[in-house]
């Protein structure tokens, strides 16, 4: 098939006078060929019918019905997780290199029968520009230590660039519980940004009257002085500008909730068995971004302050 800027060559050379013959000689074809999509009207392009057919035999096909399912009992069960518990029922029947075709199968059963999901857009950074953070509550995630609801929020830190991440457990939004989870995220990361973005946290951000002016609090400027970072906040209301801690909000929670629906169980005895069964936020949310973001990352910025030896998440 030939490429649509050589028939466009030829639709031009026509349209300037010259022949069937000697168009089709400018445009590199054969006269045969450049009579075809003369007749069609149409660029190679426009004459691509879509790929709807398989060219091998699908290797779950045998499974699928139970993946259809689990993805019927519960559509928030992802590709690898129904991959791995495969490989668990069938071991040496599947390769790890087909996840990804599961993982396809996955999304075009959803596109049919799942729910909407939302689309997101590509933000550009610069290494060591910015990190974000918020609070999240965990509460919806069920889990209870010894019968009773753990009730718990985590302080959520992201390296917008390369979107290496840092969470610890918190109780409140209070400035206190601001100043030790950035402290210990930023030790956790490796390096502090030129720029610190939050929303419009009470322990950060004070109303100046009773109109809309609004200002950064003394001790959170002081916060800030001290790591060298110049704080930002994101327009009220305006959450994607937060997005990136935003999403790995969702991220994260969905990696946790992922791992207790596969341990099958959201009991534990206390939380150090709860903190043992979730997953790493800086290695299994990775962006995707690879290593080398990571590096880039963390060594446009410095580390500075104190240690600290407070529990992380």
């Amino acid at each position: 098939m030939k490429k649509d800027t050589e028939v466009k060559l030829f639709m031009q050379a026509r349209h300037k006078g010259a022949t069937q013959h000697v168009a089709a000689a400018k445009a590199g074809m054969s006269e045969r060929t450049a009579r075809r999509y003369e007749r069609a009207g149409k660029l190679p392009s426009e004459l691509k019918r879509p790929h709807t057919w398989r060219t091998r035999p699908n290797p779950f096909e045998e499974d699928w019905p139970w993946v259809v399912a689990q993805l019927e009992r519960d559509p928030a069960l992802q590709g690898t997780t129904l991959f791995a518990l495969l490989c668990e029922r069938h071991p040496g029947r599947y390769q790890p290199i087909q996840v990804r075709t599961l993982q396809r199968h996955i999304a075009q059963w959803k596109a049919l029968h799942g729910p909407e999901q939302d689309v997101i857009f590509e933000q550009r950074h610069r290494p060591g520009e910015r990190g974000q953070s918020d609070f999240t509550h965990m509460e919806d995630l069920g889990v209870t230590l010894a019968g009773a609801p753990f009730s718990h929020m985590v302080y959520h830190f992201v390296l917008t660039y390369s979107n290496v991440e840092a969470v610890t457990i918190c109780f409140s939004e209070s400035f206190q519980a601001l100043a030790e989870g950035l402290e210990r995220c930023l030790w956790q990361v490796g390096g502090v940004p030129e720029q610190h973005r939050t929303d419009h946290l009470t322990a950060a951000v004070r109303q100046l009257d009773k109109g809309e002016r609004e200002d950064w609090t003394e001790r959170y400027k002081a916060l800030m002085t001290h790591y060298g970072m110049q704080p930002t906040w994101n327009n009220t209301g305006i959450a994607h500008e937060n997005g990136d801690v935003e999403q790995s909000h969702y991220r994260f929670k969905e990696a946790v909730d992922q791992a207790l629906r596969v341990r099958g169980s959201r009991e534990f005895v206390d939380r150090r068995a709860c903190r043992q069964a979730q997953p790493e936020p800086s290695c299994a949310l990775c962006s995707g971004k690879g290593s080398a973001a990571s590096l880039t990352d963390r060594q446009a910025g410095t580390v500075q302050g104190s240690t600290h030896d407070g529990e992380s998440l």
